[in-house]
């Protein structure tokens, strides 16, 4: 079930809240695990049993872990187990038959690839329940003794399929005692509207335009029109996977939760390491808390922080999907930070900033490009078309064409792309009450506008997942 959809925007959240609403403080996660679960067993009923074997496999562990509190090397044999059982469970449905065809590339041979669907949402739920087993480890969360709150946790509907990858030590007092306030109710059904709004009117039709563009023959394509398609590619990831955090975000805090962050306008950058702070934030930090800095992080000396870059980064990138066009993004990222901090980082400083942007911006389109191409020739064939060696023109009619078709679409992306908002908000903050009062009506109104355009767009509309639903 997708977010962006009538069926769940009209009958399955109405119908999760008002008996969410209704029901008795302690029943609430009840209500909440059982609305989560269907949710997931609508479009996959089979891996449910995967999410309840890995669950199971951290409570019990974490349990243990608190048994044997007193004794080290107990406690970190049931992290190894837990950790161990963890990945193998994703390598085995997500990298299992890219194994096989690499080595099958190899060696020449040719074993059979597993044919394995991949369970929807597992990058994501895994790395939370990791992520509870090691800061119980470490002490920093208490055990969880209930199993129903640990599997609500990790299963809640919300932000189960993409993110933001929430910690249990951000919701562990929620899943106990929170209050349900009028005034965050409102502002998180706000934030829906917001990310439904981003999705379908922007990410969709931007992704629209990456298609078009995409199926032209590639010796025919212009560079201005390649370097377009490339940077619609951009705006739609942006969007889309924006537009789902803003979703689970909103509809988190409608529930009672307060999910982290996930994006803080990152084509606004100035630098590769900028973006990275904007960017999937809790991927990120995951990362840096889990793998960079267990690893020593950059207090060990030059070489070995130049490892352990390179390692997060190749595990980044391998962990967005089983293609070597993803360990290529990843490392691509971990060389451009490398050299930004120990080549070019000062001098980049010392340029405008307005400068500094477009450095940014052309490494995130450029990087976008490898990450779009699974296939190896076709990446290699699209950046000759942007370089203009591929012997194509450097401009074409059909570029003015796509242009003129899509302005509305792409001076909306590239406008919101910046904090527009924020400002606007604080602006209308500053005005008196009948300003505010006047604001306050428009926007009611403006919002209710774009909910109907954008329903009316669902209804014409083909299935249309959002991007990180297939990591």
């Amino acid at each position: 079930m997708v977010f962006s959809s009538i069926p769940f925007l009209f009958f399955f959240l109405p119908f999760c809240l008002i008996l969410y609403y209704g029901a008795p403080y302690g029943w609430k996660n009840k209500v909440l695990l059982l609305a989560s679960l269907t949710f997931y067993a609508w479009g996959e009923p089979v891996y449910i049993l995967l999410m309840f074997f890995a669950t199971a496999v951290d409570y019990c562990n974490g349990r243990l872990m608190e048994k044997y509190g007193s004794t080290e090397g107990r406690r970190r044999f049931f992290l190894i187990c837990s950790i161990v059982i963890n990945l193998s469970v994703l390598a085995f449905f997500k990298y299992a038959d890219f194994l096989i065809l690499t080595v099958n590339k190899l060696f020449s041979i040719s074993i059979r690839p597993l044919g394995l669907g991949l369970p929807v949402g597992i990058s994501f739920f895994t790395f939370q329940t990791m992520s509870y087993s090691i800061d119980l480890y470490r002490k920093q969360v208490s055990v969880e003794k209930n199993y129903w709150n640990y599997l609500t946790y990790v299963s809640m509907f919300p932000q189960l399929v993409a993110g933001p990858i929430v910690r249990y030590s951000t919701v562990n007092e929620e899943l106990r005692k929170r209050r349900i306030k009028r005034e965050e109710v409102e502002e998180g059904l706000i934030r829906l509207m917001q990310g439904l709004f981003k999705k379908v009117l922007i990410a969709n039709q931007a992704g629209a335009l990456w298609e078009e563009i995409r199926l032209l023959e590639t010796g025919r394509v212009s560079v201005a029109t390649a370097w377009l398609g490339a940077t619609a590619f951009t705006l739609q990831l942006y969007f889309d996977f924006s537009a789902y955090s803003d979703m689970a975000i909103g509809m988190g805090r409608m529930l009672g939760f307060h999910f982290p962050e996930n994006f803080n306008y990152p084509l606004s950058s100035i630098s590769v390491t900028d973006f990275w702070r904007r960017w999937h934030i809790s991927l990120s930090t995951w990362f840096r808390d889990y793998v960079y800095i267990p690893l020593g992080g950059n207090r060990k000396g030059m070489i070995k922080h130049l490892r352990n870059m390179l390692v997060v980064w190749f595990l980044t990138g391998l962990w967005h999907g089983a293609s070597w066009n993803f360990v290529l993004w990843g490392l691509y990222y971990g060389i451009l930070l490398v050299l930004e901090k120990y080549v070019w980082g000062k001098a980049l400083e010392a340029l405008p900033k307005i400068c500094r942007h477009f450095y940014a911006l052309f490494i995130v389109v450029v990087g976008f490009v490898i990450f779009v191409f699974d296939n190896m020739s076709d990446l290699g064939n699209y950046f000759l078309s942007m370089a203009g060696l591929g012997g194509n023109a450097l401009w074409g009619e059909e570029c003015v064409w796509y242009l003129q078709n899509y302005k509305v679409v792409l001076t909306a992306a590239v406008v919101l792309s910046f904090p527009v908002y924020p400002w606007i908000k604080k602006e209308a903050g500053r005005m008196e009450s009948k300003g505010k009062a006047v604001v306050s009506i428009l926007s009611m109104a403006g919002y209710i506008l774009l909910f109907l355009v954008t329903t009316a767009f669902l209804v014409n509309d083909t299935y249309n997942p959002f991007l990180y639903f297939r990591f």
